[in-house]
């Protein structure tokens, strides 16, 4: 069995990992914006407790994207693990609920 033409994967894996950073930005401005409504009033320990979540979804974002980031980087890139797809899918939730919070 002999290879197929190598692979020409034009631009795909450019606006993929474009998307990635797209979302990490949008991320990064909703935890920001979820941080700045909850440090309006006095801190109190459910405030730093927000706050500490925000930041901790974040950076679990951030890593999920940059794994996925570095990924597309590769010739023939490897598919979503179910972990990784699970994972981003969480902190999607997570971001979902930060933005609701942030609105009511």
């Amino acid at each position: 069995m002999t290879a197929g033409p190598a692979r020409d994967p034009g631009l795909q894996p450019e606006r993929t990992r474009l998307a990635w950073r797209r979302t990490v930005l949008s991320w990064t401005v909703v935890a920001v914006l979820a941080v700045r409504q909850v440090a309006g009033g006095r801190p109190v320990w459910t405030d730093v407790l927000a706050m500490g979540m925000c930041v901790l979804a974040l950076l679990a974002f951030a890593s999920v994207a940059n794994r996925r980031m570095l990924a597309m980087a590769a010739a023939r890139p490897a598919a979503l693990t179910p972990g990784g797809a699970a994972a981003a899918a969480a902190c999607t939730l997570v971001l979902a609920a930060f933005a609701v919070a942030i609105v009511v």
